[in-house]
C-alpha cells in the first residue's frame, strides 16, 4: 500500500545559547524515516525528550525541517500548490485543550473555525454545520453555545477532536492527547478515537510515552529513541520481543497488570 504521508531523512536542529555563550547545536531528529499508510493506526512511543513531539510538530508543518522531506500522496508539503490541501487533510489533538482553544469563544464557534478557513462558509453556516460534529463525538448540539471553562477537561478534548475532523481529514496526529486526563475519562476518550477510526477509515498517529494507552489503540507501534525511529512492529508486545532496553524501561513503568514478555 503506498504512503499517504512519508518523512524521508528530516533532521530537526535547535541552536541554544545566550550573547555570552557559545552556540551549540542540539539535534533533535537525526534522520527520521517514515510513513503512514491510509487507514493507519500508528503509535510512537519513547522517552520524554526524545524528539516525538518535535515530529509531531514536523509533521504538521508548525516546524520546517533543517534537512530531509515530508511528503504527502508523494508531494513534497512545503510546495506551494500542495500546501492548502496538506493543512485540511493533516489536522492535530494535543495534550493541553485549555491552551488548544480561545476562551473567548464557545464550542461551537471553536468547531467551526477550520470549516470558515477551509471551505469559505459564513460564520453561521460554519457554526450550523458544528452541532453535527460535537454530536458525533458524544456531546449534545446545545453545546455548542458552551464556553470552554464550561466544560469538563474529557468533554473539552471532545470539542477539540471535532474540530479536528471538521475539514474531513485524512490523517489526525495525537499528541499525548488523553495524559492529562484521569483514567476513568482516559478510557472513554480513547473509545471515542478508536470508534471514529474505525467507521470513518483515518490514519492516525498517536504520540504517546504510555504504552497501555498504544497498546489498547494502535494497530503499529514505532519506538523513537535519540532522534531516530529505533525500532517499528505490530504491536508493544512485538517491540518488547526485541529486547529494546528503552522498551523495557517503559514496560517497567506501566502497572502490574500490563503484559509483559
Amino acid at each position: 500500500m503506498s504512503a499517504l504521508l512519508s518523512l524521508e531523512g528530516v533532521c530537526r536542529t535547535y541552536r541554544r545559547g545566550g550573547l555570552f555563550t557559545r552556540a551549540e547545536a542540539l539535534h533533535v531528529l537525526r534522520g527520521v524515516d517514515l510513513d503512514l499508510s491510509e487507514g493507519a493506526s500508528l503509535g510512537l512511543v519513547g522517552r520524554s525528550g526524545c524528539g516525538k513531539s518535535t515530529l509531531g510538530r514536523v509533521i504538521l508543518g508548525l516546524e520546517r525541517p533543517n534537512a530531509g522531506t515530508v511528503r504527502f500522496l508523494g508531494e513534497d508539503v512545503a510546495s506551494p500548490a500542495r500546501r492548502a490541501e496538506f493543512r485540511r487533510s493533516v489536522q492535530a489533538v494535543f495534550q493541553n485543550v485549555r491552551d488548544s482553544v480561545n476562551p473567548r469563544m464557545t464550542a461551537g464557534e471553536i468547531v467551526a473555525e477550520p470549516l470558515r478557513n477551509f471551505f469559505s462558509l459564513t460564520k453561521g453556516e460554519a457554526v450550523e454545520r458544528s452541532c453535527p460534529l460535537l454530536e458525533q463525538v458524544g456531546l449534545k448540539a446545545v453545546d455548542a453555545d458552551k464556553y470552554p471553562s464550561q466544560f469538563s477537561g474529557g468533554e473539552l478534548q471532545r470539542v477539540c477532536i471535532a474540530r479536528a475532523l471538521a475539514p474531513n481529514p485524512r490523517v489526525v496526529v495525537f499528541d499525548e492527547a488523553v495524559s492529562s486526563l484521569d483514567m476513568l475519562v482516559q478510557a472513554r476518550v480513547l473509545k471515542l478515537i478508536e470508534r471514529i477510526r474505525d467507521e470513518q477509515g483515518l490514519a492516525f498517529l498517536f504520540i504517546s510515552h504510555d504504552l497501555r494507552v498504544v497498546a489498547g489503540l494502535c494497530r503499529e507501534v514505532a519506538l523513537m529513541a535519540d532522534g531516530v525511529i529505533a525500532a517499528r512492529g505490530r504491536s508493544v508486545e512485538e517491540l518488547a520481543a526485541m529486547g529494546h532496553p528503552i522498551i523495557e524501561e517503559l514496560l517497567a513503568s506501566l502497572p502490574p497488570a500490563f503484559p509483559r514478555r
